[in-house]
């Protein structure tokens, strides 16, 4: 792992995420420990190549370190705390999934002949750091020090790194997920209703509705994928998505509030502050200062 760790530290000098050439790849480099940080991952990987993290969602405890990474199969708003300090910075590969690539090789691991499976899907899944994930991220890193090489082989990397995650030990559940199988399937669809509609007034009665269920049984389906209720999650998304508009200066708070959702400005900070623990200003410039440019 000690080569890995020179390679990505080049690629990522910058504290907060460093872009690369290749669309939907970044290097995290983070100097500071943290606890109890809010987080909403878009569907993807994480790579901790040094230091470690620990996500928390519904009771349970996700490593993602040297050891283990971290599958995200939708996004889902769980806290984080990470290990780090300036002498040992935390260096971490984040993928983001390329949905219609990532349906596509879930199409081909599944066998047609093959009974259907009944794994339970799940938005996290962690899962032991194997051989083959750390010589695709070696292979990876490698190339992008050449921007001849990472034009040539970054995207059948890519390709090859999208495989190795959903052919893991833990894939099932992350299978199950992202082609829409089992008893969540309808919940999968939802949330991506949700994620393109989290502005407007969502009730979770026209929710299940949508989705062909009873609300007893949207609201048991939604908690075991997300570890949250229906609104709940809602409340998450639009708390996240303007974040993110704060920090990129995209328009004033209150202009933010409604764009989200919120009707009351004073609604808004309020939740704000509870689930962040900052105001929405503090909390830009907090974020500005530990993650780098909001991205």
């Amino acid at each position: 792992m000690t080569d890995l760790v020179e390679i990505a530290a080049e690629l990522a000098p910058r504290h907060g995420y460093n872009s690369t050439s290749l669309p939907g790849l970044r290097i995290l480099r983070s100097e500071v420990m943290l606890e109890d940080v809010p987080v909403l991952y878009r569907p993807g990987a994480v790579f901790v190549l040094q230091g470690s993290k620990q996500g928390f969602l519904d009771g349970n405890v996700y490593r993602y370190d040297a050891d283990h990474y971290l599958a995200i199969s939708v996004p889902v708003p769980f806290r984080m705390a990470s290990q780090a300090d300036a002498g040992r910075p935390l260096l971490a590969i984040y993928l983001d999934f390329d949905l219609p690539l990532a349906a596509e090789i879930a199409a081909v691991i599944a066998k047609p002949d093959a009974p259907p499976a009944r794994e339970q899907a799940r938005s996290l899944v962690s899962s032991p750091m194997e051989p083959s994930i750390r010589d695709v991220l070696r292979r990876l890193l490698m190339a992008l020090h050449s921007p001849q090489e990472c034009a040539i082989l970054g995207p059948g990397l890519i390709r090859e790194l999208h495989f190795r995650v959903m052919m893991g030990p833990q894939a099932r559940p992350l299978l199950a997920a992202l082609h829409h199988e089992g008893a969540a399937d309808r919940v999968v669809k939802s949330l991506s209703e949700i994620r393109e509609r989290f502005h407007e007034k969502l009730t979770v009665p026209a929710l299940a509705k949508a989705a062909g269920m009873s609300v007893a049984s949207y609201h048991s389906g939604f908690k075991a994928l997300t570890g949250s209720s229906p609104m709940q999650y809602i409340k998450a998304m639009r708390l996240h998505e303007a974040r993110m508009m704060i920090a990129r200066r995209e328009a004033p708070i209150a202009t933010v509030a409604m764009q989200v959702g919120y009707a009351s400005p004073a609604q808004f900070s309020r939740d704000f502050k509870r689930h962040f623990h900052r105001n929405p200003s503090d909390e830009a410039l907090w974020l500005r200062e530990h993650i780098g440019e909001a991205s």
